[in-house]
């Protein structure tokens, strides 16, 4: 991510608070739908991402095509407009952020949009005709979409649902478990959270995870949020993951180790 870019994103996350109290899931509806229309359209991206462009040019063209969206959308896609990206990927990519914390901030409280999230990639990825289904390129993205939203209808909220078949639509040549992991990201860091990905080889108890999360609060100093991934070919232990951290403590990993010792 380029610094314009970090910047851009920064700039439009405040503009996304400060429509406290007005953001809903259509606010979030409405900033999916527009990064599929950007990304559909090399004229609009094209404008859009034009770091030569003036602001109030690129604001016109967010007033005429997106007219029909809630104010709260707007100023958003305003902000987005007004500011340069490094990349029209990027302008993409920040949009498609700002719509999954929208859509997570208009959830009731109490929901665990974190584990729905990443309950639907589990089941997915532990099915080869149903990844393939939900994330062939050659698939139709309103046909992976409603597909998304038949798995998932009473079984997660509306806004689980949208930021999946959402995703799905526009993957940008992202796999399933990618996108499952960028969004349990931007929803758990819009709470002040951070996740944690957990892969063992049996699962652990609900005391143990407990016990985990109490100490990676504490050394990171932010809520965690523990996703628990059994994988048998860890053989034993543990492998972590929070962000670009990772600690490999897992058996499969101390035994390749030392088969490379070995060899060398």
């Amino acid at each position: 991510m380029g610094s314009a870019t970090r910047e851009a994103l920064a700039r439009a996350k405040a503009a996304l608070s400060a429509q406290q109290g007005q953001v809903d899931l259509t606010t979030g509806e409405q900033l999916f739908a527009a990064g599929r229309a950007i990304g559909d359209s090399a004229q609009l991206r094209a404008a859009l991402a034009d770091p030569a462009a003036e602001p109030a040019a690129k604001q016109a063209v967010v007033a005429k095509v997106f007219s029909g969206f809630t104010p709260a959308a707007r100023a958003v896609l305003d902000s987005v407009a007004a500011n340069s990206w490094s990349s029209s990927d990027d302008l993409l990519a920040g949009i498609e952020e700002l719509g999954i914390r929208a859509t997570a901030e208009s959830a009731p409280a109490g929901t665990d949009l974190v584990s729905q999230i990443f309950a639907f990639g589990s089941a997915v990825t532990s099915s080869a005709e149903l990844e393939l289904a939900v994330g062939s390129k050659r698939g139709e993205p309103t046909a992976k979409a409603e597909l998304v939203r038949r798995l998932l209808g009473g079984k997660a909220s509306a806004q689980a649902v949208e930021i999946l078949s959402s995703l799905v639509q526009q993957p940008r040549g992202r796999r399933i478990s990618a996108l499952v992991r960028f969004a349990t990201d931007v929803v758990a860091d819009q709470s002040g959270a951070i996740v944690a990905d957990v892969t063992v080889a049996q699962p652990l108890g609900s005391a143990q995870l407990e016990r985990l999360a109490n100490r990676l609060t504490g050394q990171y100093g932010r809520t965690i949020r523990i996703n628990q991934i059994v994988d048998p070919a860890v053989l034993g232990g543990i492998r972590l993951q929070i962000g670009d951290d990772v600690i490999d403590g897992s058996i499969a990993a101390k035994l390749h180790d030392l088969r490379l010792q070995l060899a060398g």
